[in-house]
């Protein structure tokens, strides 16, 4: 709500114009000028009817010239003419006749040098408020002589002259910083288009908001609105909360309103509990809210169900043992059904197909989480496994073989620690004891032994990729008959 004009009651529209004729012919009669400062859109031709249509009707009048100054009012007096059936019935029953905006005791004139100052008259000027502009001009110029006068018909806001000179100070400021004497007259006629209290109380008593919101008013205004109409309705049932916030502050409001919801299909069967809580899916249209199992939305309402399968075939070199394995890491549930097939939490389906990986899975919220996991892992692998069988070894110095098995067990006991590790360094074998999975080892032959196969390809991948650092050309082994590749 608006709180311009806080607790004020405006008068009533007959009242107004009468005072404002009135006042307009003493300051004439009395030899004075007449300023009427105003907003060049609305106020401005509200004003100009009133005083066409008196000048028309009162002839001892007609030989004091009437004008307005604004180019913006000029302007806007196309659209009032050309809208006419938007207006009252009163200017519709006169714009049956003539138009009313084509006024015959009003001139329009551009600026002081179209008319004769010397003589009493009635000028019109915007801007409203007297900051600047035409209307701020003529009254520095006139307001020093008492026969003038000057009739605020507007809101005036505070730090302007327009509301200073309603104190009626002795002296003025003009622009150019000159202290002059105020002698003429000054009133205050309202023809402001904001509401006074006696209109807000009405609205208010015809909605009955539980929440107000005063704006657009100065804070004094605003407190005296708050306290009126706390005073208005406390003998009344009618409860409510002002706000009267500053500029730029917000106000928060939380509404809380009851939603019912329809508990249909499989959900309904039961009769809950009090407290019972309820899973399944919330489908809400227009303002309606129904709540049923997934599975039975095809079966209560229009939706169609979809059921959407991926497929993604992935370039993968190394064993699906090694991706099975690595995947523990990820979830728990893994099933190695051959070695070219596995199972990851049931959901997701992994084929090993000649140099391909074939990921499938139904479409749900873990399968795509999950598959998200399991594609990024593949692609960022650097599988190091030849695509033959094992590498055979045949090296016959005795010393290069030592060293390799001394350098698997270092490696294997970095990884899975030296406890797990049981040595026979005569055989250059050993066995491998990790959270109940067992695999036996020759290092001779670059061989892993174990019945899980994620397992096996781990080891695999560990003895291959050291094999490759220690000896990453052809391998020339020392035999008797000389050098042997």
């Amino acid at each position: 709500m608006e709180s311009t004009y806080g607790i004020h009651v405006h008068e009533d529209r007959q009242t107004r114009e009468h005072r404002l004729v009135s006042q307009i012919a003493n300051i004439l009669h009395r030899g004075g000028k007449v300023l009427i400062p105003s907003f060049a859109l609305g106020r401005a031709q509200e004003i100009l009817l009133i005083l066409d249509e008196h000048w028309k009707s009162h002839p001892e009048l007609q030989n004091f010239p009437m004008y307005y100054a604004s180019a913006l009012a000029k302007k806007c007096m196309s659209v009032y003419e050309t809208y006419t059936g938007a207006m009252n019935d009163r200017i519709k029953r006169i714009s049956a006749v003539h138009n009313p905006f084509k006024f015959e005791w009003i001139q329009s004139i551009r600026g002081r040098e179209d008319f004769d100052e010397k003589e009493p008259c009635v000028v019109i000027a915007s801007p409203g408020m007297m900051q600047s502009g035409l209307s701020r001009e003529l009254f520095e110029l006139w307001c020093s002589d008492p026969k003038n006068g000057c009739i605020i018909a507007g809101y005036v806001v505070e730090g302007t002259l327009g509301k200073l000179i309603l104190t009626e100070p002795t002296e003025i400021t003009t622009l150019a910083g000159q202290k002059i004497p105020r002698r003429c007259t000054v009133d205050y006629v309202s023809f402001s288009a904001h509401t006074d209290f006696k209109q807000t109380t009405d609205f208010i008593t015809a909605l009955k908001p539980p929440q107000i919101i005063l704006v657009h008013g100065e804070a004094a205004e605003m407190g005296r609105l708050k306290m009126g109409l706390n005073r208005e309705f406390e003998n009344t049932d009618y409860k409510f909360q002002i706000h009267t916030p500053g500029n730029t502050r917000s106000v928060s409001l939380n509404f809380r309103g009851e939603k019912t919801v329809k508990v249909v299909g499989t959900l309904a069967e039961k009769r809950p509990r009090d407290g019972e809580e309820f899973s399944g899916m919330l489908l809400k249209k227009s303002f309606t809210y129904t709540l049923a199992d997934a599975k039975d939305i095809a079966n209560v309402t229009d939706l169609p169900k979809t059921e959407l399968t991926h497929r993604v075939s992935i370039s993968y070199n190394g064993s699906l043992g090694n991706v099975a394995n690595l995947m523990q890491d990820i979830c728990s549930d893994v099933e190695l059904t051959s070695e070219t097939e596995a199972v990851f939490l049931g959901i997701l389906r992994v084929k090993k197909e000649g140099p391909c990986l074939i990921v499938e899975w139904d479409g749900s919220a873990l399968a795509d989480m999950l598959s998200d996991a399991l594609l990024g892992m593949l692609v960022h692998i650097q599988e190091d496994e030849p695509s033959d069988a094992l590498p055979k070894q045949s090296w016959d110095d005795v010393s290069e073989r030592r060293r390799y098995f001394d350098a698997v067990r270092q490696l294997l006991s970095e990884v899975y620690g030296a406890d797990c590790i049981t040595a026979d360094e005569e055989q250059r074998t050993m066995k491998l004891d990790v959270k109940g999975k067992s695999a036996e080892i020759f290092t001779d032959d670059c061989k892993a032994v174990t019945a899980d196969l994620g397992f096996r390809s781990s080891l695999y991948t560990y003895l291959a990729r050291l094999y490759r650092s220690m000896y990453p050309v052809d391998f020339w082994c020392h035999t008797e008959a000389g050098l042997v590749i």
